[in-house]
């Protein structure tokens, strides 16, 4: 009976032309740091993130810019009428002059305050960006993989629609030489029908998948390489959650960001306090015009054309100092203390989840590798029960029922397996990326293991599992 299973796939590989991994030249076959790369440079969301990026870093010359030299220019054309009572006499000129000022900022407080809540706010942009960066790590893979995940799905249904069609033709057979009744047929057709539909559902999955794929890095795929099964299921390193959690604290990027995003905070409410400190400026000021422009008047020469031009020179401190702005500040002053809470509270909420994403992510890995064991070790139990059920169907112990339960069984168990392994790799990737130290590194470890021949419909089983099912079954009584 373990050659009947071992036809199957062989029979659904033969009759589905549509295999995505089947017959593919190997050099079409794309890598998981292909696809990595592609998304780097194709991604919109990335290529979002950068340019927003590259907006908010701009903060920082700002800012900067209110504590350095001012320089400005300026000129002024005017008609003047000047009316004098005694003696009654009106003057109408032309006035003009133009005039240059440098201000240096000598004290303010509160633009020095503006400052350093400017480089807070970078250095959080900056960590949020690689937060993106390291976030797109993930999701290549989760993308990636959840191709392979469909292709498997897919290979299975494919087997499974097999097995139920020669178990549906056996019953025909049978029926017609009197051996079973009718209704073994239609248990046989329902069984081949629900599995038929299952398989055109997994079809449109593999679509959906490979969409998705196309979305991530904006380039067409028409096949990746797989994930040989003999990829190492190994517990983290250390395998302790605490350390785990430790390192998460020390360099998750996003709790390292909301650091950033308190320190500025904080600076705010400095900058926001000192609007009631006094402000200090040297003021260089140079201004030229004709006499008109300065409000000069010259009796002696009233109603004669003047051509000269005055120059004023003006060099000193400018001193401000803040009395009532009508409640303005003080408001401020309480906006910053609520911006400040809002922070940190956010800040403690974040520090929360990473803890416990950590320690539920720690936990699923060692899950995964005992998982990816069992399941394995259930293929095996199952092919055992299908050839049993198959041999007790043929001398009248079990029914149609038993057979196409134990069926249906051995590949949801195949399912099960491979979902378990791709769990886990997905949990590896989750855990050292809650962490902080996910990096590209990690997909050139998992690219060791991919097959560059994969072809699901023969590829999706261990190519050891007939032989233990055989071992399994002949071991017992």
């Amino acid at each position: 009976m373990l050659r009947k299973l071992s036809l199957a796939l062989a029979v659904s590989c033969a009759s589905n032309g549509m295999a995505w991994a089947a017959d593919t030249p190997l050099s079409t076959k794309t890598d998981l740091v292909s696809v990595y790369q592609e998304a780097v440079d194709n991604n919109a969301d990335l290529a979002a993130a950068r340019a927003q990026y590259g907006a908010q870093k701009e903060v920082v010359p700002q800012s900067r810019a209110g504590l350095l030299p001012n320089l400005s220019g300026g000129a002024e054309i005017a008609n003047v009428r000047t009316d004098i009572d005694t003696p009654a006499a009106i003057a109408n000129r032309n006035a003009h002059f133009y005039q240059a000022t440098l201000a240096q900022p000598l004290f303010r407080a509160d633009r020095w305050f503006q400052f350093q809540a400017a480089k807070d706010v970078n250095e959080q942009a900056a960590l949020q960006l690689s937060a993106t960066e390291q976030d797109l790590i993930l999701q290549t893979a989760q993308t990636y993989f959840n191709v392979l995940r469909t292709q498997d799905n897919l290979a299975s249904t494919k087997a499974e629609e097999a097995a139920f069609k020669r178990q549906l033709d056996q019953s025909n057979e049978r029926f017609d030489v009197g051996l079973s009744d009718k209704t073994d047929v239609l248990q046989s057709q329902a069984s081949y029908d629900t599995a038929r539909a299952n398989r055109i559902l997994a079809q449109q999955q593999v679509d959906n998948a490979f969409e998705a794929l196309i979305t991530l890095t904006n380039r067409q795929y028409n096949s990746i390489q797989g994930i040989v099964h003999t990829l190492p299921i190994l517990p983290p390193t250390p395998n302790d959650a605490k350390a785990w959690v430790d390192t998460a604290a020390q360099q998750n990027l996003n709790l390292l960001a909301s650091n950033y995003a308190v320190s500025a905070a904080e600076e705010t409410l400095k900058q926001r306090k000192a609007g009631h400190a006094p402000t200090v400026d040297a003021v260089a000021q140079y201004k030229k015009g004709d006499n008109d422009a300065f409000g000069f008047s010259n009796p002696s020469a009233f109603g004669q054309p003047y051509s000269g031009d005055v120059t004023q020179t003006t060099v000193g401190l400018q001193l401000n100092i803040p009395i009532y702005s009508g409640g303005l500040i003080n408001s401020q002053v309480r906006e910053s203390y609520a911006r400040l809470d809002q922070s940190e509270q956010q800040r403690e909420s974040l520090r929360r989840q990473v803890v416990e994403n950590t320690r539920n992510l720690h936990r699923a890995v060692n899950s995964d590798v005992e998982q990816v064991q069992a399941r394995r070790q259930s293929i095996i139990s199952n092919q055992s029960a299908v050839e049993a059920t198959e041999i007790g169907y043929q001398v009248g112990t079990r029914n149609i029922v038993d057979v196409l339960d134990a069926q249906r069984q051995l590949y949801t168990s195949v399912r099960n397996y491979n979902n378990s392994r791709y769990d886990y790799i997905l949990d590896n990737l989750r855990l050292k990326q809650a962490a902080g130290t996910l990096s590209p590194g990690d997909l050139q470890d998992l690219k060791r293991y991919l097959k560059a021949d994969y072809n699901p419909d023969k590829d999706f089983l261990p190519p050891d599992l007939a032989k233990a099912a055989a071992e399994q079954l002949k071991a017992r009584p």
